[in-house]
């Protein structure tokens, strides 16, 4: 017994010295307000995605905020990262949400939870499987059987994650949010009647009660689209709502007459596009903004207070009048007060200073950011043909192009493959691309299609005895409008030359690109050095291209990818993302936490191949808002 009282107080004396006590605390709202331990707060929060950070990183940024003066974190919860199969569950490493939770509450913050289970998040299908879509019967986002069936499962299983971490189980997570910006898919889907509508959002509701989630429960929406959105027994809040007058309005009218007022999105950034400008956004502006709610009792959450990055095929899309998608680009760094990397900005510095004026707890110092290093070259000494690489599999064949989902696989590239006995001459027209192609003839590239220009077709000239390759990419689903119903990916629909269906005897490789291509692993007549000859043979040719550097020190970097083409790359089996040379990224984030001191390993694929590469660099600071003519 002595030894353990022995232990008990180290523990407790090791938790004061470092800061990392979770100190027990009630939360309720009545009365118009929030309360903590039976006192009137403000929840002053900001949005930080667990996933777009390595979870070496997690607390230090969880510090930076608390050091520009915010007592709150809110993150959404990714069903897609945490289901990738049917009923194979990963809450692991960078997947390991309770965690996450555990460290806010252990450096004082309050958690709010948001588990959609739709998200948006510029997250790539919103956060939905990409597999839903290859359940019959399936409807997503609506009063379906089958879409409740597994909503449930997902609701069910991520209680038994965070359950325990509930306020009311003595944890930090204070509220949960009840879907995810419903307002809006009920404005965009007309054509579902409005108590459809609303069974659906109940029945989510009621799926996060019967789970266990009996914190209080809030919604989130525009202020206009309430009346869709809103649901009994949930705080409504108002997303991106800077009149403060008007939003005590609407709350007023969908919350029994009274508070508490909050802005669960309140924008200090914004997302961004490849292909498009970089939007910024003033830290005047957004100061003031912040001085004006807290002079007016309403409570906030910054979306976002640190983006993070996009790593992987995470990222998702959107779409307009002009575009049939927009990718988002690879770094999430929303112009956010906290940069990608973890630095203090100066829109971090205005935000801390209005903020330090109205609280009464006293702010601490940030944090020191991690050190930042520079590769000045890395030598490119090998390079692989994807496209032979690829003919060496046993190919799928079918009369028609499949889709990706139904070859079951979710992301990265496959290629569509089909041999002629006769000459054909005329214009390719692939309608039901998605999303992005390269298209060869005998192994020679003759033109691209892109789904984001609505560039659908290109003439091709076919010889007697030729074959036809088309390099399609995922450049990730659909996340926000109702276009999210339609997510399929690969050639959707017919191809056509010179208006003529082609069918029978397709062939298709998958190149799902779900671990770090290892060149010793493939056939020796597939790998080349990199020398002048394997240039005149392969320039054009989608292409592995691997080096090696060594580091006699770890830190963070950006590999600076301007004037390279389109593909993605791996640093030490991680992909860190896709890069595109139409910008306005043209570098990306490398954590230190996954370099290492002695020798690294780096594998870029390129999949256009315009110009012949020899080597690559990286650079101090990133570069996110070059954009390029296309």
């Amino acid at each position: 017994m002595r030894k353990r009282i022995i232990a008990v107080c180290i523990s407790l004396l090791l938790c004061s010295v470092f800061g990392f006590s979770q100190e027990k605390f009630t939360f309720e709202i009545k009365d118009g307000h929030f309360y903590r331990n039976g006192e009137i707060i403000p929840i002053l929060s900001g949005e930080m995605h667990y996933p777009r950070i390595p979870h070496q990183y997690w607390r230090h940024r969880l510090q930076m905020m608390k050091a520009m003066g915010l007592n709150t974190v809110a993150t959404y919860v990714f069903w897609n990262l945490h289901e990738p199969e049917p009923g194979k569950w990963e809450f692991d490493g960078d997947k390991n949400l309770a965690e996450y939770i555990r460290i806010a509450g252990e450096e004082g913050l309050m958690v709010i939870l948001r588990p959609g289970p739709y998200v948006c998040a510029e997250w790539e299908f919103g956060g939905y499987p990409w597999w839903l879509q290859n359940i019959e019967g399936m409807e997503i986002r609506r009063d379906n059987p089958e879409f409740l069936k597994r909503t449930k499962l997902y609701i069910d299983r991520l209680y038994q994650e965070v359950g325990s971490l509930l306020v009311s189980k003595g944890g930090p997570i204070i509220m949960v949010q009840a879907e995810n910006e419903f307002g809006s898919y009920v404005a965009q889907r007309k054509d579902i009647p409005l108590e459809e509508h609303r069974r659906y959002n109940a029945k989510i509701k009621q799926q996060l009660a019967d789970a266990g989630f009996d914190v209080p429960l809030f919604t989130s929406d525009g202020s206009w689209l309430f009346e869709g959105g809103a649901t009994p027994g949930a705080l409504p809040t108002a997303n991106g709502e800077g009149n403060v007058e008007n939003l005590k309005k609407v709350v007023n009218e969908y919350h029994g007459g009274q508070g508490p007022y909050m802005v669960a999105e309140f924008y200090p950034g914004w997302l961004d596009h490849w292909a498009e400008p970089f939007p910024l956004v003033s830290a005047t502006r957004i100061a003031r903004q912040t001085e004006k709610y807290l002079q007016n009792d309403v409570s906030f959450n910054f979306y976002m207070v640190h983006g993070g990055t996009n790593f992987g095929f995470s990222s998702g899309a959107n779409y307009d009048k002009k575009h049939d998608i927009q990718p988002d680009m690879t770094s999430y760094d929303y112009d956010a007060p906290i940069s990608e990397a973890g630095w203090v900005t100066p829109k971090f510095d205005s935000i801390r200073n209005v903020i330090q004026r109205y609280v009464k707890y006293e702010i601490p110092a940030a944090p020191k950011a991690y050190s930042v290093i520079e590769i000045p070259s890395i030598r490119l000494t090998k390079v692989a043909d994807v496209l032979e690489i690829l003919k060496k599999q046993s190919p799928i064949e079918a009369v028609s192009p499949l889709t990706f989902e139904q070859l079951n696989q979710g992301y990265g590239y496959v290629l569509y493959s089909r041999r002629f006995n006769q000459p054909l001459s005329g214009k390719l027209e692939i309608p039901g691309l998605r999303d992005y192609a390269v298209v060869y003839v005998n192994g020679e590239k003759v033109g691209e299609l892109n789904r984001y220009y609505k560039n659908y077709s290109i003439d091709v000239d076919i010889p007697f005895n030729a074959t036809l390759d088309i390099l399609v990419e995922n450049m990730g689903r659909i996340n926000y409008g109702e276009e999210i119903v339609r997510n399929t990916k690969g050639i959707i629909s017919a191809v056509k030359i010179a208006d003529n269906e082609i069918t029978d005897s397709w062939e298709m490789y998958k190149l799902p690109l779900d671990k770090m291509p290892e060149l010793e692993r493939l056939d020796k007549e597939d790998v080349y050095a990199n020398k002048p000859q394997t240039e005149q043979n392969l320039k054009g040719k989608p292409l592995f291209y691997e080096g090696s550097f060594v580091l006699d020190k770890v830190g963070d970097t950006f590999i600076d990818m301007e004037g390279w083409g389109k593909g993605l790359i791996f640093v030490n089996g991680k992909n860190i993302g896709r890069y595109w040379g139409v910008g306005p990224q043209h570098t990306l984030y490398i954590p230190g936490v996954w370099l290492k001191e002695g020798t690294n390993q780096l594998v870029i694929f390129e999949q256009l191949n315009n110009d012949w590469k020899t080597e690559v660099k990286t650079v101090k600071v990133p570069v996110l808002t070059k954009l390029k003519n296309n």
